[in-house]
């Protein structure tokens, strides 16, 4: 019993070290935005394309990887994202031009979409329903460590030895992950795709995921929870140094403050959600980060109210991540699992790209205020959609009940 509780820590430190590796040099554009665009000469409407692009490689590479997920099996699939990802990230330190800072952050899009939602879709394999809220929320905190001592050591590194640096550092964190999934996460004892791969197949799944309301639904909340985060998060850093004087330090300091609220935050509202459903958290983070949204340009009026709003905002994406991971996990049986979380990471990839883009546009044009009341709009509409579509299984039979009559595509 000692050893394989030891076991499961193990596992759930090395996906931990994953998520943080992964999440931090995706945040870490963001807040080292500026200093990028003044390295490489990149005008501001431009900046928001290096989220961009590597956020819509990430979505193409998702979909081609979640049914290779399924039929490989999990474990193989996180071997080969982490090494991926890591030699990605090195790559970065000879980026030189905006065109090679962009084919990098592509690549580095690329081996996203190869781990996408490996992570969730294995903690689904290895844990119960029942502890998959719990499992989550710790594994998921990996972002919000990024946020406390990734991305403010990131963007300090950015401001003293240039933006190369920080992307060398998660490459090392995440060849340490890939080490330790390669010594300690097993491939689960769950039932694989045993059918032939073809692309066709593959595109019929995805459809009949797409046309069934509740994982139709689902992946259309992924969309909507990214787009808005696009738009809300990229320039926010821009605009308080613009518009209120803010310096590089105070943004690597702000994200360190959201971080805490979002490491006491996630694991807390994942075991919560184990116990009285995930539907609530959701919905209620979703409307309370609408709020805050539409009032941050009016409320934000110096580094100290920055600290407050980003707190609260990051507190409410903790309330959201693992309780909407965990329902998603049960919509599927464990042989489609893969392409579901892939289907969802890639749409919401879509989302963060185009709120990235759109954000550039609606920041130059109409100024931050624009980019605030948009994303407020999709993520209540999110709210919704989680509200009224999504089922809620109430126990481990409910799952199984639930996910039996998808069947899977016939070749």
């Amino acid at each position: 019993m000692k050893s394989q509780k030891v076991q499961t820590y193990l596992v759930l430190f090395a996906l931990w070290l994953m998520v943080f590796s992964a999440s931090s040099q995706v945040i870490i554009i963001s807040p080292i935005l500026p200093r990028i665009g003044e390295a490489l000469a990149i005008p501001e409407a431009l900046q928001g394309t290096l989220v961009t692009a590597y956020a819509l490689m990430l979505s193409l590479f998702a979909l081609i990887t979640g049914p290779i997920s399924d039929k490989i099996g999990r474990r193989r699939i996180l071997l080969i994202g982490t090494g991926f990802m890591s030699g990605a990230l090195l790559l970065h330190g000879i980026a030189d031009s905006y065109a090679s800072l962009l084919s990098m952050r592509a690549l580095a899009g690329a081996a996203g979409g190869t781990l996408s939602g490996a992570a969730v879709a294995y903690v689904g394999d290895y844990f119960p329903y029942e502890r998959r809220g719990w499992a989550n929320g710790w594994i998921m905190s990996g972002i919000a460590f990024g946020q406390i001592i990734g991305i403010p050591l990131g963007t300090l590194l950015a401001d003293w030895l240039g933006f190369r640096w920080p992307f060398l550092m998660f490459a090392i964190t995440m060849g340490a992950a890939w080490v330790l999934i390669w010594r300690v996460v097993p491939q689960p004892d769950v039932a694989l795709d045993q059918k032939r791969l073809t692309i066709k197949r593959a595109a019929v799944n995805y459809w009949r995921l797409l046309k069934k309301v509740e994982t139709g639904a689902a992946t259309l909340a992924y969309f909507l929870m990214f787009f808005s985060i696009g738009l809300y998060v990229v320039y926010l850093p821009t605009w308080l140094e613009q518009d209120l004087g803010v310096t590089g330090t105070q943004i690597a300091s702000l994200f360190l403050v959201g971080g805490l609220a979002n490491v006491v935050t996630g694991p807390l509202a994942g075991r919560v959600s184990d116990t009285m459903g995930r539907k609530p958290l959701i919905v209620s983070s979703c409307l309370g980060m609408g709020l805050i949204m539409l009032v941050t340009t009016y409320l934000v009026v110096n580094i100290w109210t920055a600290y407050l709003m980003f707190a609260l905002a990051m507190m409410m994406v903790g309330m959201r991540i693992s309780p909407l991971q965990s329902l998603l996990t049960a919509l599927v049986p464990d042989e489609r699992r893969g392409i579901l979380m892939s289907l969802a990471v890639s749409i919401g990839q879509v989302g963060i790209g185009l709120g990235s883009g759109v954000a550039g546009l609606a920041y130059t044009k109409y100024g931050y205020v624009s980019n605030t009341v948009i994303a407020a709009a999709a993520i209540t509409v999110m709210a919704f959609l989680v509200m009224q579509f999504l089922p809620e299984p109430k126990n481990a039979a409910a799952v199984r009940a639930e996910s039996t009559h998808m069947a899977p595509a016939n070749r």
